[in-house]
Parts: structure tokens; sequence; C-alpha cells
């Protein structure tokens, strides 16, 4: 831990240390998170890997999202330690840059791949006969995962080769990403630069395309003869987007709305970004509420392995006839075609 840069803290980020209520809230969130996404996301995983077929790119990309759910549960424990422990990190600089980057990717990760899988519905539902091809390759989304890999790794990279502990000598504690050094980055245009660039490269912009896709989707699905599978489908993509919303809106806003008070006004809303960030984990525990409605393979196996009533015989041999999930819709319908997968 390098100390050589004595940062004056303020009352604002003092308050923040001594405000348990706040940290055993959080707190709680997390345990919830990690119970559930170790479960949820393992037997996901699992189905995704070893029991749902065909790879469609729709799939893929639900592996690629059930992974970084995986690895924040698997990094949410040390979080919940620090936390308890009033804001004090005792497990090194190595491991507090781990936790950091693997936080910080679940969540611009998670997006891009709800992004991904939002695009392949759109693509199928609105735009079937021109993507028709390209959507049966699979490699285009392996292609699409690898490079969203490393587009957030890449913006994150000042996170990866910084010093993010810092010595709170009032406090008597070792923070994690709680406290930066202002050297971290050579000047206030760089930090500018990469905090917008998170909020705009890795929020905003997907935020749009998943809206723009889901709002074309649902009008689509709306002006075709309603029925009981069409609703749900409707229904299941105002809560994919609702999911979105909730859990990555409030703290990209809250990151960027704290950026701006902190460089040009000396102001803080840390407290406030902390407890929107609890709200971002939310979605990996989510998701696998999401891959159950959204897809009858995925349900149809869970309910298997757990030895659960299946699904109607009729059901079974629409899937059997075409496996494909909510996410990727039928690469041969058109705007007069049924492309519910419900």
């Amino acid at each position: 831990m390098n100390e050589s840069e004595v940062i004056k803290l303020d009352n604002a980020t003092f308050a923040m240390f001594d405000n348990k209520l706040a940290s055993d809230i959080v707190s709680g969130i997390y345990v919830i998170v990690a119970l559930f996404s170790l479960t949820g996301n393992s037997i996901s995983l699992f189905l995704l890997l070893m029991r749902t077929s065909p790879k469609t790119p729709t799939i893929i990309f639900m592996i690629n999202l059930t992974l970084t759910d995986l690895m924040l549960g698997i990094v949410l424990p040390f979080q919940i330690v620090y936390q308890m422990q009033g804001y004090n990190w005792t497990l090194g600089t190595g491991m507090c840059n781990v936790l950091t980057v693997t936080f910080y990717t679940n969540m611009y990760c998670s997006i891009l791949s709800m992004t991904a899988i939002s695009a392949d519905r759109y693509l199928g539902i609105v735009k079937p006969m021109r993507f028709r091809e390209m959507r049966k390759r699979k490699r285009f989304a392996v292609i699409a995962c690898i490079l969203m890999w490393l587009m957030v790794l890449g913006i994150l990279s000042p996170l990866e080769r910084s010093d993010l502990t810092y010595y709170v000598k009032e406090r008597d504690i070792v923070t994690c990403f709680d406290v930066l050094r202002s050297k971290m980055l050579p000047s206030i245009a760089h930090w500018a630069g990469f905090l917008f660039g998170m909020f705009i490269l890795l929020f905003l912009v997907p935020f749009i395309i998943t809206v723009y896709c889901y709002v074309n989707i649902i009008w689509v699905l709306v002006r075709k003869t309603n029925s009981d599978q069409k609703g749900r489908a409707v229904r299941l993509a105002c809560i994919v987007l609702f999911v979105f919303t909730f859990c990555f809106a409030p703290n990209n806003i809250l990151l960027l709305a704290h950026t701006v008070a902190r460089l040009y006004y000396g102001k803080s809303l840390y407290i406030y970004y902390k407890l929107s960030l609890s709200l971002s984990c939310i979605n990996s525990c989510a998701d696998p509420f999401i891959y159950y409605f959204a897809s009858k393979e995925f349900r149809r196996k869970l309910r298997q392995m757990l030895r659960l009533q299946t699904l109607s015989t009729a059901e079974t041999q629409m899937i059997e006839g075409h496996r494909e999930s909510f996410f990727s819709g039928r690469t041969t319908c058109n705007a007069h075609e049924d492309c519910d997968n419900m």
C-alpha cells in the first residue's frame, strides 16, 4: 500500500465511514445477492451448458451473462466482510484490485450481454430475413462476447494497475476503492474522460440500444393477433427493461452526478452512489428467473432436474420442433407470422 500521497477527506466521506446503518443495509443486500446468485447461476450455468441445445447466439450470450454473475457471487463475500469491518480492508492491494475490477466487470459485461441479447432478439423478430444467416453462426456471438470483455477490461484498466487501498489515519482503517488518489490518473481531464467514458460507452449507449430494440419488439408483437403467448412475451420484455433500468440506471446516473459534483463543485454524493451500487448486483440474482420465464427449453430442463411436473405434451412438441429462447426470435418469422417462443 502506497501512503506517499496524503488525501484530505471531507465530512461527507467521514460520514459514510461512520454511517453504520447504511453499511448494514448494503451488507444485507450483498448477503442476499450472493446466496441467490451463487445458487441460481450455478444451476443456470449447468442447464445452459449441459442441457440446453442448440447453442444459439442468445444461449451463448446467456452463458456469458451467467459467468459474469457467478464471478460476482464468488467475490461478494469479501465485500461483505469489508463492509462489516467498518470499511477496513485486510486482504492486501492485489485482492482489492481483483474485487473492484470483478465488481465493475460484472456490471458492465452484464449490461453489454443484455444489450447483445436484445439485439439478437430484435434481429429475430423485427428483421428476421435480413439477418437470418448471420444469426445462425455461433462464432459471431462468441466473438461479440470476447470483444465486450476486452472493451470493459480496457476501459477499466486504470483500476487494474493502480493501488486502490488507502490508510485513513483518522479512523485507523484501510479502505478499498472508497478513497482514490488523484495521481491514479494524470489530470482532471483524464479523470473526466475515464468516468464519462464508463458512463457513455458502457451504460448510456447500450441502454439506448436496449430500449430501442425492446420498444420495436413490443411494437411488432402488439400489432399481431393477441394471444396469451404474445401477452407473456410483451410482459417479459417489459420486465427485462425494468430490471435493466432499476439495477443499472441509478448507479450510473449517480456516478455521473458524483463525478460532476466532485470535480467541478467540490461536493460529494458518494454515500448515495455506494447505496445504488448494491442495486446493480441485484441483476445477478434476477437473471435466472428471466431465463426461466424466457425459455421453454430452459424451463423444461429445470423442472426435470427438480423432478417437477413437466410441460404439456403439446408444449413439449413445440419445443422439439423449434428449441429457442424467448430472446432469440425465429429466423423464419416475419411481420405476419407468430414469432413468439414462449
